[in-house]
């Protein structure tokens, strides 16, 4: 053992200062905030003789300095410091690779894409669970790799959920099934390039045993078309149009036909067992079905596991009726096509809250959806002027600037029975750090505020 430093003190770098900190490292944390939440952190790791530099910048000079660099999924990999740890030869990896390097006894299952990776995970997570496995959900869904391992109990399966930030960052790791759920730009302001974006997501489907691929993305679709890499002939494609819609051998599909998600050889689950809206909810089952039969688990586990799974919090989540309107969180659509995905299940006519802190992105479709799906959109955030601009460029005029989401949520309740409205539709189409400090305390606000109206 030796020195460690894991740079940013998130759930991840915590996890895994502790994990290190139980294997013998003399572990040094640095952060460069300074906040009352990050201090708290710093007395409490201390305590167990954990080192927290607070409103820190790593930046070692000599490779003596650490013998290994530990990062969170949340910090560039191309931030200075680490560029020169590198270049000085020292070690440096990811928290999900420090997992990885711990846990690849068990079998991984891991799930990437740009839209659908949660409710495609804990779909999984939920099937393997009634197949009687203890088989955590982890990763990019909530809980860090690294606590796993904390746990007393050893995993029967790895559920990763993965982002491009992860895989980048976790050159060994190498799944027993891998998914790949869509793919459309996003994270452009890290990745630089579309192409280095997809090169990561590729990478963790080259690394792995068996390969899951979304046959309805037309990214995916055109990809399997061209047969190029990382698409192997074994590969599992799935589609919810059916049998002829199946890229590949079909033997090996998971499809949806006349209502039952089947494959050539038996019927597996009737479609209306799951209880979420939307085309791609149905497409997020085909690929967690697809993933627990390439692990051997019984079609009667899956339909149990079905009847029983409500739904992801965030992800077209129902709060409640209120004077017949249903209000519903969809927080986590943090891009254009998440929320025009969630804009299109919903019921309508719709009223929209959108904004927040916006990505770099083709608005086309999203706008499309508003001008046919809403009746009025509330805009919130720092994307509200633009998003007003936007509106305009296409003659729609029913919006407003209301900036906050409790006006959001109020100017709501007096336009919805005005306007005939069957639904109040959170679903920003933007990250939300220029209000929250995620998209979950984004949708638990919206939850409350909802709430209040009862």
């Amino acid at each position: 053992m030796g020195n460690a430093f894991v740079i940013g003190l998130g759930k991840s770098g915590v996890a895994a200062a502790r994990l290190l900190n139980r294997e013998g490292w003399q572990v040094t944390v640095s952060d460069r905030g300074t906040s009352a939440t990050l201090q708290q952190q710093q007395q409490e790791l201390g305590t167990e003789g954990i080192l927290v530099k607070l409103g820190h910048s790593f930046a070692p000079t000599t490779s003596s300095e650490a013998d290994l660099v530990v990062v969170s999924p949340g910090v560039p990999w191309d931030i200075p410091g680490l560029i020169q740890a590198r270049a000085l030869g020292i070690p440096t990896i990811g928290e999900t690779e420090l997992a990885w390097q711990h846990l690849q006894t068990i079998p991984w299952v891991g799930i990437t894409g740009t839209n659908g990776k949660t409710t495609t995970t804990m779909l999984i997570a939920a099937i393997f669970q009634a197949a009687g496995f203890y088989a955590p959900a982890f990763g990019n869904i909530g809980y860090a790799a690294c606590e796993v391992l904390l746990a007393a109990r050893q995993p029967d399966w790895a559920i990763a959920e993965l982002s491009s930030y992860q895989i980048e960052s976790s050159p060994s790791i190498a799944p027993q099934i891998a998914v790949w759920t869509t793919f459309t730009p996003d994270h452009l302001s890290r990745h630089k390039t579309l192409e280095n974006y997809a090169n990561l997501k590729a990478y963790l489907l080259r690394q792995a045993k068996y390969q899951v691929f979304n046959g309805d993305d037309p990214y995916l679709h055109q990809l399997g078309k061209s047969g190029n890499a990382p698409i192997r002939p074994d590969a599992c494609w799935t589609s919810v149009q059916g049998k002829a819609a199946l890229l590949g051998d079909p033997d090996l599909g998971v499809y949806i036909e006349d209502g039952w998600v089947r494959t050539t050889k038996e019927l597996i689950l009737p479609t209306n067992l799951l209880k979420m809206p939307g085309a791609h909810n149905r497409q997020n089952l085909l690929m967690a079905v697809a993933v627990a039969r390439l692990a051997g688990i019984e079609k009667n586990a899956i339909a149990e596991a079905m009847a029983a799974f409500s739904g992801v919090p965030h992800r077209l989540e129902q709060i409640l009726t209120w004077q017949g309107i249903d209000f519903i969180n969809d927080s986590k659509a943090t891009n254009y096509d998440a929320a025009e995905v969630g804009l299109a299940a919903v019921s309508n006519p719709a009223i929209l809250i959108a904004g927040g802190e916006a990505k770099v992105g083709d608005d086309t479709r999203w706008l499309q959806t508003i001008h046919t799906q809403t009746v009025a959109v509330l805009l919130i955030g720092s994307a509200a002027p633009a998003f007003a601009q936007r509106l305009d460029q296409i003659g729609y005029a029913a919006y407003e600037i209301v900036e906050t989401m409790e006006r959001a949520v109020q100017r709501s309740t007096e336009l919805a029975p005005r306007l005939g409205a069957k639904v109040v539709l959170l679903s920003p189409a933007c990250a939300s750090f220029d209000q929250y400090p995620n998209f979950e305390q984004r949708g638990e606000h919206f939850r409350q505020l909802c709430l209040s109206l009862l």
